[in-house]
């Protein structure tokens, strides 16, 4: 079976490329119930000109495709930066299980660094856990903005 840091080092992977494009490294991949990866996205903000062109949209986007369903039940998502509200909701929205995310996000984040969407009594339950892998995705977004001022 394979670990959460495995899960974590794919949406690192995904980060990476984002931040090959220029745009701010997050990464996002969704895992169902067999541990099989049904969605991946990056943030692509800056290429699609979109507020919300977020890695944990574009990745729940595709499990949705995969899975033949907008019911996400049953999965979990694992991401490189704390979700923002928007996205928050969508997670909410798409009933996924569990939240699994590396760095912590001090402007946005929704899972506890600003508020907890996921204690609100919306109707669905989600596990939230955060600092997987956190130097490792910490450390990409601290070097794409140390770079941005250079």
């Amino acid at each position: 079976m394979k670990t959460n840091e495995f899960y974590m080092s794919q949406a690192i992977l995904l980060a990476a490329q984002a931040k090959d494009d220029g745009e701010t490294p997050v990464g996002c991949v969704v895992v169902d119930s067999s541990g099989e990866i049904i969605g991946s996205g990056r943030n692509r903000r800056e290429k699609l000109k979109s507020a919300i062109a977020h890695a944990e949209l574009e990745a729940i986007k595709n499990a949705c495709i995969t899975s033949h369903d907008w019911r996400l039940g049953g999965c979990s998502l694992f991401v490189t930066l704390e979700p923002c509200p928007m996205c928050a909701g969508a997670i909410i929205m798409a009933r996924i299980d569990k939240v699994f995310f590396g760095a912590c996000d001090e402007i946005t984040g929704s899972c506890g660094s600003i508020i907890n969407l996921f204690m609100e009594n919306y109707g669905q339950k989600t596990q939230v856990t955060g600092g997987i892998l956190a130097d490792e995705c910490s450390f990409l977004l601290k070097d794409f903005f140390r770079n941005l001022r250079v």
